[in-house]
């Protein structure tokens, strides 16, 4: 086995790796295949060049890399004199995980407080109400005790987004220092 054989396949096992934990992010095993192979490349490439690399069509090819894009796991760079766009591997995984996190749960604590916010309010309403039956009431405060119980959660999930956003995570967390 050559050298070149051998670094690819060390090369293959990470990119296969990659491609089968990428539905963390609520990806495509194709799509993680793309972005771990766009890790291994020294030089950006164009949507031409990964479709050759990796045998799918253009736009399938096209629809993966704006999803990276959107998740910000691969940057549109610019060479000049080249026409056609190049994309890069985001290679600094913490920020890449901090992007996606707080993308993603940014969203899913609007949602929710939305509407834990909505129905602790008519909960209020039923419980003051003069004519509720004692049972419903008091399912109505234990539900309120629920949600409110929920609020703190998402105040706290909210802060720790924070902590990712600021990088305070790596205060608690450190990174493990590079070895040279």
């Amino acid at each position: 086995m050559t050298d070149r054989e051998q670094l690819n396949i060390a090369r293959e096992r990470v990119i296969d790796s990659v491609a089968q934990n990428m539905d963390l992010y609520g990806v495509t095993e194709s799509i993680g295949r793309l972005y771990g192979m766009l890790l291994f490349q020294q030089n950006p490439m164009t949507l031409d060049e990964m479709k050759e690399e990796l045998g799918m069509s253009k736009t399938s090819m096209s629809t993966s890399v704006r999803t990276l894009l959107e998740l910000k796991m691969v940057d549109k760079v610019w060479r000049k004199g080249v026409r056609k766009d190049l994309y890069k591997a985001e290679e600094d995984w913490y920020q890449s995980f901090i992007d996606f996190f707080t993308i993603k749960w940014r969203l899913a604590i609007t949602e929710n407080v939305y509407a834990i916010e909505k129905s602790i309010n008519e909960l209020k309403v039923l419980i003051d109400k003069d004519d509720i039956s004692e049972d419903v009431r008091k399912d109505a405060k234990n539900d309120l005790e629920k949600l409110n119980y929920a609020i703190n959660y998402y105040d706290w999930l909210d802060r720790f987004v924070d902590s990712l956003e600021s990088q305070e995570i790596f205060n608690l967390v450190p990174k493990k220092e590079e070895e040279k």
